[in-house]
């Protein structure tokens, strides 16, 4: 895995082992980057259920201001640490352990500019946090990838763009 652009393009990440990990595909995740284009610059990003940190990883690489990063795994949180150290993004990431649906459930309105999440598939995870996020706008925009098959309620201004069997969905506040 590696860091699509920016002031790290090109340098490689490492992704956690075990079959329950997904990593966002770097053909997504370009996509995905590319959408938000300017809106990065200067942003204060949240990376919920961040896994190796690619997401945030990738918005710092393009300009973004800072990054926390949602994560519970103990292995995924040793190689988001070991990603943030190789980049020598330390000084603009926060790591912490934590649920990230707990952890979005305590944030005040508009807490952050933007908020990326990659759920594990197949639990219900990003219309939990889709719906959490229609209660409580805790970033001015949420990007959740999911399987497409997934069903997510519609929400006012819902946005989609779909790559194959994976479907990011945008939801303004």
């Amino acid at each position: 895995m590696r860091v699509i652009a920016g002031k790290w393009g090109g340098r490689r990440i490492r992704a956690p082992r075990g079959s329950a990990v997904r990593p966002t595909t770097d053909r997504v995740r370009e996509s995905w980057m590319a959408a938000l284009g300017p809106k990065l610059i200067d942003a204060e990003v949240v990376d919920l259920f961040a896994g190796s940190g690619a997401l945030g990883l990738e918005a710092l690489s393009r300009g973004a201001n800072s990054c926390v990063f949602v994560e519970q795994a103990r292995g995924a949180l040793t190689v988001l640490n070991e990603n943030i150290e190789g980049l020598d993004a330390a000084e603009q990431s926060t790591v912490l352990r934590r649920d990230a649906l707990a952890y979005v459930r305590n944030l005040a309105p508009s807490t952050f500019d933007l908020a990326v999440a990659d759920p594990p598939y197949d639990r219900g995870l990003a219309a939990e946090l889709l719906a959490l996020f229609a209660k409580n706008p805790f970033a001015d925009e949420l990007w959740v990838e999911h399987r497409a098959s997934e069903d997510i309620p519609e929400y006012p201004g819902m946005k989609q763009r779909t790559y194959g069997d994976i479907t990011l969905t945008l939801v303004e506040k």
